[in-house]
C-alpha cells in the first residue's frame, strides 16, 4: 500500500513540476548560479530530474551531474530519459543520504524543494559538506519554508554560511 501511494505521489508531483517548469524553466534559475562547463553538480532530491537535465546541458561534456533521489521511480525515469536523449554526463544515485561520491568533488549542490522533507537534516548537511569542494556552493530553494527557516536551518550547525541571496535561491559556502 505504501509503495503504491509513494508512486502515485511521485506521478502527481512529476506532472505538477511539468507545469512549474513551463512557467519557470529550470535553465533560467540555474543560469543565476553561474554553472560553468566542466563543473560537477549534485542534484540532491532530484525528483523527475528537471534541474538535473538543465544542469547537464550547462556543464557540458567535460562536466558531470549526479541526480540523487530516494525514490526508485524517479531514478528509473531519469535513467530512461538520459539514455534516450543521450545525456552521457548524467549519473543517477539511489539514496536517502549517502552519495558515494569522493570528498571535495562537487562544485555545486542543488537542494531544491526537498529541505523541508529531510529527516535527519543534519546528517544530509554533513554529507553535502563532505562532498562539496572548498570553493563550492550549496544552493537551496524551498517554497515550503520562509527565508528565515532556510537560512537558520542550513547555518545552525556551523557547516555553511550564507554567501548570496538570489530571487528564489540561497547560496551557501563552507
Amino acid at each position: 500500500m505504501y509503495k503504491d501511494n509513494k508512486n502515485l505521489h511521485f506521478k502527481i508531483i512529476s506532472n505538477k513540476f511539468k507545469v512549474r517548469d513551463f512557467f519557470n524553466p529550470p535553465i533560467k534559475i540555474l543560469k543565476e548560479l553561474d554553472i560553468k562547463p566542466g563543473h560537477y553538480v549534485l542534484d540532491f532530491g532530484c525528483g523527475p530530474g528537471s534541474f538535473s537535465f538543465a544542469a547537464s546541458r550547462l556543464v557540458g561534456s567535460n562536466g558531470k551531474v549526479y541526480a540523487l533521489d530516494i525514490n526508485p521511480l524517479a531514478i528509473g525515469k531519469i535513467k530512461k530519459i538520459a539514455i534516450k536523449k543521450r545525456f552521457d554526463n548524467l549519473q543517477t544515485i539511489l539514496s536517502d543520504c549517502k552519495t558515494g561520491l569522493d570528498d571535495n568533488s562537487i562544485d555545486l549542490i542543488l537542494l531544491f524543494d526537498i529541505y523541508h522533507e529531510l529527516d535527519g537534516g543534519f546528517q544530509v548537511l554533513k554529507e553535502l559538506y563532505r562532498v562539496l569542494k572548498f570553493d563550492g556552493i550549496l544552493s537551496v530553494s524551498d517554497h515550503h519554508l520562509t527565508r528565515e527557516e532556510i537560512i537558520a536551518g542550513i547555518m545552525k550547525n556551523g557547516l555553511f554560511k550564507l554567501q548570496r541571496e538570489n530571487k528564489k535561491v540561497y547560496s551557501f559556502i563552507k
